[in-house]
């Protein structure tokens, strides 16, 4: 019987791609998400009480009935990564033996970790810490894990672990299944750079049909919402940082003018492609955020925040399994409107992270694509995680933080900053952080959509990836003003909530591409 990798057949796919006003577009793909888009757009403008409430009672019912759901899909992918990194599959190397990588490891490295999660990163890495430790461990991380209710010390490292947990390996092992499904079946068996192309062990050549076409729309759906979550919070982090430094007063008017100013950037950043643009963009935003990151270090009581480093990977691993546990939670306030939330935020990332990382990746083994994807993102998460969240944490405990205990979850990392030496440097600095994450993540957000709505294709013209840019910026501002952060978490949770089995099954078809590569090696 012939194996199933020498029946590759891809159809008409790609060849079903047609000009539309001077655009590359797949219709059956670009169509309705485009249409639809608009639509979300149009009525968040038109009626944004509704909307509001729309979207609110969406993240209520999937958070509610599918917490379990998404619990489990995260627990999942991460062990598949982990059993494929550690097995003989992890030595093939992407793109065959010959392949060589086309980016060092420092310039791979930042792109990943800029387009995986930089502006969340950065807004929730003094706010989640200082909200679980301030919150009532009755509703809290502390409930499943045994903490002593009111014991400063256990309170603290629940704290940590939790904000670990939501931000570590589960979250980059979403995206690195993504990757390097995307990777190995583009680079190894010459298919579309297309979600579909990983399902084609699976179901065949049905991939290139209708059920294709709907893997791909729901992809660049559950991308647009994720992507348009973490542009209203870099905006809202913005101007939070604006307000604070400058003593303005935040608006609608104001915060749609800063998304119309990154808009621009973020355009010419499209224009200069991935070398020109992304690439250079994410290494200032590397050496910035080091540079920030140091400098709290060394102003703070930076003896006990490098020690709080191992503290915190020793809890986070100790509680791992408890707060991994689907099932028979008692903290149902920290779990879902936590975990569960980032679970599905992360999922719904996934096809834009995942196609990128995939992009920039050929020529690394599988092993050092696993490794690079999700073990050293998630130290440097921890890292950031660390000096900030417990800098934060020391402030209240000593009963110096009552100002940044009671500030808005936007405005508490520059709270922070404005108890340390040359607050207003800091803090500028701060605020150019985020926004030169916000335009990677944009940019790449929106070379992603792109080219999954054209059939794969990586050199559309500059008008059809300015239509995606904008399109990702309206329905972020538009959900931010209506709704605020509900709106947008809430069509990120709605989107990731199918995609999560979306991701299982391209496990089953990864699985076995590596297995045929490995099994004709030997």
């Amino acid at each position: 019987m012939a194996d199933w990798a020498d029946q590759i057949d891809t159809g008409n796919y790609g060849k079903s791609t047609r000009t539309f006003l001077g655009m590359q577009i797949d219709p059956l793909v670009f169509f309705p998400t485009a249409l639809i888009s608009i639509a979300v757009i149009v009525y968040s403008i038109l009626a944004p009480d509704q909307s509001a409430k729309l979207f609110g009672d969406m993240r209520v019912w999937s958070t509610t009935r599918f917490d379990w759901f998404l619990m489990s899909t995260g627990n999942l992918l991460l062990l598949f990564c982990v059993v494929v990194a550690l097995s003989p599959l992890g030595r093939i190397r992407l793109g065959g033996k010959d392949a060589s990588p086309d980016y060092s490891r420092l310039s791979w490295f930042a792109m990943l970790f800029g387009a995986g999660m930089g502006i969340g990163l950065v807004f929730y890495g003094v706010s989640e810490p200082v909200s679980h430790f301030t919150t009532s461990m009755a509703g809290g991380p502390a409930a499943p894990l045994g903490g002593a209710i009111g014991d400063p010390g256990t309170s603290r490292d629940l704290a940590m672990a939790a904000t670990i947990f939501d931000w570590a390996l589960h979250p980059w092992a979403m995206f690195a299944v993504t990757g390097l499904a995307l990777a190995l079946f583009a680079y190894d068996y010459g298919m579309p750079f297309s979600l579909r192309s990983a399902f084609y062990p699976v179901f065949g050549k049905a991939v290139w049909g209708r059920l294709g076409d709907g893997i791909e729309v729901l992809a660049v759906f559950a991308t647009i919402f994720g992507l348009a979550t973490s542009l209203g919070l870099g905006a809202q982090q913005a101007m939070a940082g604006i307000t604070f430094l400058y003593q303005t007063t935040s608006s609608p008017a104001s915060i749609l003018g800063l998304i119309a100013v990154m808009a621009g950037i973020t355009f010419l950043s499209v224009r200069g492609g991935i070398d020109r643009g992304i690439r250079i963009l994410s290494e200032v935003n590397m050496l910035v955020a080091l540079v920030l990151l140091f400098f709290v270090l060394l102003t703070g009581p930076a003896v006990e925040l490098m020690t709080d480093i191992a503290r915190n990977i020793f809890v986070y691993l100790q509680h791992l399994p408890a707060l991994s546990n689907p099932v028979g939670r008692e903290d149902i306030g920290f779990y879902r409107d936590w975990s569960v939330y980032y679970w599905a935020w992360w999922i719904s990332w996934s096809p834009f992270v995942g196609m990128f990382m995939a992009r920039i990746s050929l020529g690394r083994t599988v092993r050092e694509f696993i490794a690079g994807a999700m073990i050293a993102p998630s130290l440097l998460g921890i890292l950031w995680l660390t000096i900030f969240g417990d800098a934060s944490i020391a402030q209240i405990a000593t009963g110096n933080g009552d100002a940044l205990a009671k500030a808005g979850l936007d405005e508490q990392l520059f709270v922070l900053l404005g108890t340390l030496p040359w607050a207003s440097i800091t803090s500028f600095t701060a605020i150019c952080l985020i926004l030169i994450f916000f335009v990677t993540g944009w940019d790449s957000g929106t070379l992603v959509i792109d080219t999954m709505t054209s059939g794969g294709r990586t050199d559309t013209p500059l008008r059809q990836k300015t239509f995606w840019l904008f399109a990702v910026g309206g329905i972020g501002a538009v959900l931010l003003l209506s709704g605020e952060l509900n709106s947008l978490q809430a069509g990120a949770i709605a989107t990731g909530l199918p995609l999560a089995l979306v991701l299982l099954v391209m496990c089953a078809g990864t699985l076995r591409g590596l297995l045929t590569i490995h099994r004709r090696s030997n």
